[in-house]
């Protein structure tokens, strides 16, 4: 039934977004130009990596080991467009093309670089037995996370030592009452969350 939901959900997502989607393709490659898309591998369902898609909000030429952490949106690394639909996660929409392929789910744990999988317990590698998603409770808890991360003196041993358990803990209980009416709630806080 989830499965269901997903496809059917995302198909009419794609097609009622798809003309904004086509002037915000052309907008990021107006401002810097070069792909439209940006591809990540991240570990999906049953620790199989798969290939992330999201509108690019950052400029082409980056340092190759600048860190996969984005820290507020003072980020030098962020676009002028980048910066737009970063606020209202737009940059997320192509997501839905992964949820159709099979790889995500339109709720569910948020899928993570392999980087930082290699921090989780036994505990927290049970996440992994369920498919990721573009939302969940964890996104609603820590929605200004880019911000908080950007307060740190150490972003990125902030998120792994007090962030990510954190969410980990929020999407293990979520793994626990997975249902169609659970994801509907889901779905509508993120977007009283985003229109806010």
């Amino acid at each position: 039934m989830v499965r269901f939901f997903d496809i059917l959900f995302s198909t009419i997502v794609i097609l009622l977004f798809l003309p904004f989607g086509v002037c915000l393709a052309l907008a990021i490659v107006c401002t810097d130009p070069g792909s439209i898309f940006y591809k990540q591998t991240r570990i999906g369902l049953n620790a199989k990596p798969f290939k992330l898609y999201k509108f690019r909000s950052m400029k082409m030429k980056q340092d190759v080991n600048a860190s996969l952490i984005t820290v507020g949106m003072r980020d030098p690394r962020i676009t002028r467009v980048g910066y737009f639909i970063r606020k209202f996660k737009l940059d997320e929409f192509p997501q839905f093309f992964n949820v159709l392929m099979g790889d995500m789910s339109v709720v569910g744990p948020r899928p993570e670089v392999e980087r930082y999988v290699k921090f989780y317990d036994a505990e927290q590698l049970k996440v992994l037995t369920v498919r990721p998603g573009i939302t969940d409770r964890a996104s609603l808890e820590y929605f200004d996370e880019n911000r908080l991360l950007g307060l740190s003196d150490d972003p990125e041993k902030t998120y792994i030592e007090e962030i990510m358990p954190a969410k980990l803990k929020l999407n293990l209980a979520y793994i626990e009452k997975v249902s169609l009416k659970e994801n509907m709630k889901i779905i509508l806080a993120t977007l009283k969350k985003v229109l806010a």
